[in-house]
């Protein structure tokens, strides 16, 4: 598992480096909010469409040759994202960037084939933790390559030390990680795009978590998606600025899915650690809107990585608790395609409701659609539906 986290951590020290200077690269070619968080969507529009194929196809040839492939295509979209011209080429750059990132359904499968249903959230939460790792450095890494608001704006230098991140990534990977499951051994129970997805939710159980995993997923995407832009705004910030409030946004989650889900899972188990999750994520969204000075922001924030940090690694465990383990990768996957849904629709409903209502309203609707996916989870508390499955 520490080759694996490590390249985890690597590739996403690459995505992260991105994510400040995206919104105003988008805005340097003349874009509007709207099509800012298109652009977002753009990438997992793509990454919808690959990953149920991608965790199926690692299910039947091997974890390793998948995660190797996605990260020398990643390298590739990183570069072109470089050089893009216009905001065609732009677009174009993001949605080959997402097309490789089902990589990710590959390397929670990984996980699940070298640990324990006991120790499951815990990989998942250490996982999560490397993703946070690399929103710690990533953001204030781009945002220093690329300047702030006030100066000119580098485009190009990010991009290309994500690009050279990947291909470190896909060395590692081809130096240090030992496949995990025996190759070729897997009857997948069908052929085609949407036989993992209908493998996945013919069971009312897992179709319940994976909606669950989506609207959560949904509120959360729109936030990435805004936040930059609303910072913009409220605090007259660039990318720099933006890069170091993701950085302190990837410390809380870092530690809280590094060092709090384990033990808080086993103490409580998955489907409480959920509402927890749900609750913080409740109250950071809540808080947004009157977040008029620098204290006020950095509780908001605390309250939603911690939240996310515990609901994502926590459903992902009781996901992949309820899959056979000839099939772990393609039910991964189809829970990653449903995150990648709600990221398209998520950035693309927050930029509407931005653009229409104003900068704070896609919080305080999500604060609204929150309450309703906390709603959920306690009925499936009640209903014994997730401690059975912990069992």
């Amino acid at each position: 598992m520490p080759a694996l986290l490590l390249i985890v951590f690597i590739d996403l020290l690459g995505f992260g480096i991105i994510i400040p200077i995206l919104p105003f690269y988008a805005e340097h070619y003349g874009a509007s909010p709207g099509i800012v968080t298109l652009l977002m969507a753009a990438y997992s529009l793509m990454q919808f469409i690959a990953a149920p194929f991608i965790g199926s196809i690692s299910d039947r040839y091997g974890r390793r040759r998948v995660i190797l492939i996605s990260l020398v295509g990643t390298c590739v979209a990183y570069v072109f994202m470089a050089y893009a011209s216009s905001l065609v080429m732009l677009f174009a750059a993001r949605a080959l960037a997402g097309l490789f990132a089902g990589n990710i359904a590959a390397a929670q499968a990984y996980i699940d084939d070298i640990t324990t249903p006991e120790n499951r959230a815990r990989g998942m939460g250490l996982f999560g933790a490397a993703f946070g790792l690399g929103f710690i450095f990533g953001p204030m890494i781009g945002g220093i390559l690329s300047g702030s608001a006030s100066g000119s704006i580098n485009f190009q230098a990010a991009p290309l030390f994500a690009a050279s991140l990947s291909s470190i990534a896909a060395f590692l990977v081809v130096i240090l990680l030992q496949e995990s499951r025996k190759v070729g051994s897997v009857n997948s129970g069908g052929r085609g795009w949407f036989a993992p997805i209908y493998l996945a939710v013919r069971r009312a159980d897992m179709k319940h978590l994976i909606c669950l995993f989506l609207l959560v997923m949904f509120v959360f995407a729109g936030l990435e998606a805004t936040i930059a832009l609303w910072a913009e705004r409220q605090f007259l910030w660039g990318p720099r600025e933006v890069g170091y409030l993701f950085a302190y946004v990837g410390v809380v989650a870092a530690v809280v899915q590094g060092g709090v889900i384990g033990p808080a899972t086993r103490r409580w188990g998955e489907g409480r650690v959920i509402i927890m999750g749900l609750c913080g994520l409740v109250a950071g969204f809540a808080l947004m809107p009157v977040a008029s000075g620098m204290s006020l922001l950095l509780v908001a924030t605390a309250l939603l990585a911690g939240g996310f940090g515990l609901c994502n690694p926590a459903l992902n465990s009781l996901i992949s608790r309820r899959a056979s383990s000839d099939s772990q990768g393609a039910v991964l996957g189809v829970a990653q395609s449903g995150a990648s849904l709600a990221r398209i629709l998520g950035p693309a409903f927050a930029g509407v409701v931005f653009s229409l209502l104003g900068r704070h309203a896609p919080y305080i609707i999500g604060a609204l659609l929150l309450l309703f996916a906390l709603g959920i989870a306690w009925r499936m508390i009640q209903n014994s539906d997730v401690d059975a499955a912990e069992q």
